[in-house]
């Protein structure tokens, strides 16, 4: 009888064996310091955070950075391309504007490994289509653009002569446009129509402290000098942004996170910081600020932050209003406190929700259900529809338990204001939302001014708007209903629709308990 001795090896043994028959590169994390980065604050790693990351895309591997390093990145035009989850820890950032050889260079972008493709023999598409008749190979987001059709075509002392008719949707594998981002514009003719593939698996971004020494000359240019997003599926995740070095004048930035045509992105438990708002001449001749951004979003669908807040004061109002967003759908802010949330050219579903909003509010241009929920507004309107783009909501509003806390001291007060007096083209119908329903308001009315009799649910949008004869080349759809229950004024004065009864005297209220 033959007897077989087995040895058992500890575990341990068996784990490195099985870890010394793996291909090299699968075993590790990719550093900095292995290409040659000090992380001292003084040394500029530029060059070799992009060669880290170089290799890691290759090579497939997360990338980690020293937690104790402070890695100092001067201004050189060569971005670094990130396409693998990425750990920046405790480590420290310090992105020197000061002598910039180009300042459109993005710091970092996230890179999809997945190329854009045009949908062929797509030549028109109507508005709210279901499905196209195009097959691609897996789910896409898709920019649409018609040149010839100019819509937001805005005005006031930034006027200008509008964009291009643009679109963003998701497409499933079988053509089917997804329901939540519908087609909201007639195309015909397309003049370019893109897929964008979504990436299948999340890429993750976590940690990093990152401090940027502001430009301190005076330029009206966009700075980007961020952090670009161009893939979907991408979580940002305990990100700190400091700003350094502002002076007397300086150049508006685009944002240190911009995110562009893509889809499901998460920004979490991130910290950001307004940027000192400085001046130039608008295209009207007068002088206007210039809106400069920590955080930007455009052409890009289901973008939420989550348990974000800035460094600076909410209530500042030598800083600008921290986010700007165009051509997006279903934007969400949950247990934020930044100091304002801003569609301009056009949001499509957006959700506000257990969030505060500082000195600028929310300002608004769009389409569909726009939801306040269990929010906190500290600004002189509880929401203002951009007058630059028509004040127009095209689609519902719905705010529940929130809180109000005007720092206006006029005599009148709105919930929702605007101004569009019918005389101006903005390549669109404007609309009014066609139905307001408030469950749950209470508003600190006690520093309004002298003759002030109550808050009111729409502002005086057209003053001029007094009796039937009045005819403006371009009318605003008006509401068609208003129920409000659990509206509370500290003041004791009773919520009314507007200080011009008569524009509003067709819309359908019902007043609960």
């Amino acid at each position: 009888m033959m007897i077989i001795h087995i040895t058992l090896l500890p575990v341990y043994s068996v784990l490195a064996i099985m870890l010394a028959s793996l291909p090299l590169d699968a075993a590790r994390v990719v550093r900095y310091s292995d290409f040659g980065a000090k992380g001292d604050g003084k040394t500029d790693d530029s060059a070799a955070l992009v060669k880290a990351h170089t290799y890691a895309n290759q090579k497939r591997l997360p990338v980690k950075a020293e937690d104790d390093a402070t890695y100092y990145i001067g201004g050189a035009a060569e971005t670094i391309r990130i396409m693998t989850n990425t750990d920046f820890g405790s480590a420290s950032f310090i992105i020197d504007d000061t002598k910039l050889n180009n300042h459109r260079a993005d710091v970092f972008e996230v890179r999809s490994a997945l190329k854009p493709f045009p949908l062929k023999g797509v030549n028109a598409l109507r508005k709210g289509q279901k499905s196209i008749s195009a097959r691609i190979p897996s789910p896409c987001l898709v920019i649409a653009t018609n040149s010839k059709m100019m819509r937001f075509i805005r005005r006031g002392n930034n006027e200008n002569a509008g964009r291009a008719q643009t679109d963003v949707f998701l497409l499933d594998q079988r053509g089917r446009v997804n329901p939540n981002t519908p087609i909201i514009w007639d195309f015909d003719p397309i003049s370019k129509i893109e897929a964008y593939p979504i990436d299948p698996k999340p890429l993750i971004l976590k940690g990093g402290k990152f401090t940027t020494i502001a430009h301190s000359k005076k330029s009206s240019h966009y700075h980007s000098r961020g952090v670009r997003i161009q893939r979907s599926n991408v979580i940002i995740d305990g990100l700190e942004h400091r700003i350094k070095g502002e002076g007397k004048d300086g150049p508006p930035y685009r944002g240190f996170i911009n995110i562009t045509k893509c889809a499901n992105v998460q920004i979490r438990d991130t910290i950001l910081s307004g940027h000192k708002t400085y001046h130039k001449i608008g295209s009207a001749g007068r002088r206007v600020a210039m809106g400069s951004y920590d955080l930007n979003i455009n052409s890009s669908l289901n973008v939420s932050l989550i348990r974000c807040s800035q460094f600076n004061d909410i209530m500042d109002k030598n800083i600008w209003g921290i986010m700007g967003t165009n051509f997006c759908k279903n934007l969400t802010l949950d247990g934020c406190k930044l100091s304002r949330f801003d569609a301009h050219m056009g949001v499509t579903h957006a959700t506000i929700r257990d969030s505060t909003l500082g000195y600028m509010g929310i300002r608004l241009t769009g389409f569909g259900t726009f939801k306040v929920e269990n929010t906190t507004v500290k600004a002189a309107d509880f929401i203002s529809l951009r007058p630059d783009y028509g004040s127009t909501w095209h689609g519902e509003i719905l705010i529940r338990d929130c809180r109000f806390e005007p720092t206006t001291s006029r005599s009148t007060l709105s919930i929702i204001s605007g101004s569009n007096d019918g005389q101006h083209d903005f390549g669109y119908s404007t609309h009014l939302p066609n139905r307001v329903m408030i469950d749950g308001l209470h508003i600190d009315d006690s520093k309004l001014g002298k003759g002030y009799r109550g808050p009111t649910v729409f502002g005086n949008i057209n003053p001029q708007m007094k009796n039937p004869s009045y005819k403006p080349p371009y009318p605003q759809v008006l509401p068609q209903q208003v129920a409000y229950r659990r509206v509370k004024t500290k003041s004791g004065k009773p919520l009314r629709m507007s200080e011009n009864p008569f524009m509003f005297r067709k819309v359908k209220v019902y007043q609960g308990k």
